[in-house]
């Protein structure tokens, strides 16, 4: 059996308990295609998945990577996407019932901190960071991690700025595994995600299906404010 990276078995009673806070989340939608029994069955299986998701999630520089905590935040769907799969769930429901459950987990964190989140990852400072870990990224020191590059606003431009990623950590994975139809529920994750924190995010392709890269452009939602104050 393959062996969970320390990096990841450091964090596994985080990872499995948020998996847990997200199935209690996800009931609600799950219920009405489950019964009560199968309900419980099916928190056994992905919890049981979620251990070989954490067997299979690639190490692509643990903290020093802003990728990690993508991997650490989002693979575990894979874990539920497999089960549901598994029991015949179509795809689409599987990723309405992944965002729904994402959403209301994103929202239990207070607003004002969201918002703070979303201030700081907007931030001219997290902005020069971005470059910097853009062009790290070229060199692919990671097989499994993402590339891609920061996209400055041209002068006619409504976006703050953008980055296009070039290779997907998560397309990797799911080329491995076998999970190329639960993919796309992966990448659906992102706009709420961003949403919740006041920051709009365009995309209008993705490597997912088939395009050369994945165009993501953000703006800021939150009022700036004003100069002195």
């Amino acid at each position: 059996m393959t062996d969970v990276h320390p990096f990841y078995e450091s964090q596994r009673a985080q990872i499995e308990e948020s998996m847990r806070e997200r199935l209690d989340l996800a009931e609600p939608f799950l219920r009405p295609h489950l019964g009560s029994v199968e309900m419980q069955q099916v928190r056994a299986e992905v919890m049981a998945e979620l251990a070989t998701v954490l067997q299979q999630m690639p190490y692509v520089g643990g903290k020093e990577s802003r990728m990690t905590d993508f991997f650490v935040r989002l693979l575990g769907f894979m874990a539920i996407g497999r089960v549901l799969r598994r029991r015949g769930m179509p795809p689409k429901l599987i990723g309405e019932i992944g965002l729904q459950s994402y959403k209301a987990q994103l929202l239990k964190t207070p607003l004002a901190e969201r918002l703070e989140a979303g201030r700081q990852f907007m931030s001219p400072e997290n902005q020069a960071l971005l470059r910097t870990q853009a062009a790290a990224s070229q060199a692919e020191k990671y097989p499994e991690d993402f590339v891609y590059d920061f996209v400055e606003p041209g002068p006619t431009d409504t976006f703050d700025f953008g980055i296009n990623y070039r290779a997907c950590g998560f397309c990797k994975f799911a080329e491995r595994h076998g999970d190329r139809d639960i993919l796309p529920n992966i990448c659906g994750l992102d706009f709420i995600a961003y949403e919740t924190r006041g920051i709009k995010l365009e995309r209008t392709q993705t490597l997912a299906a088939g395009a050369t890269h994945c165009n993501f452009r953000f703006k800021s939602t939150q009022a700036k404010a004003a100069p002195g104050s």
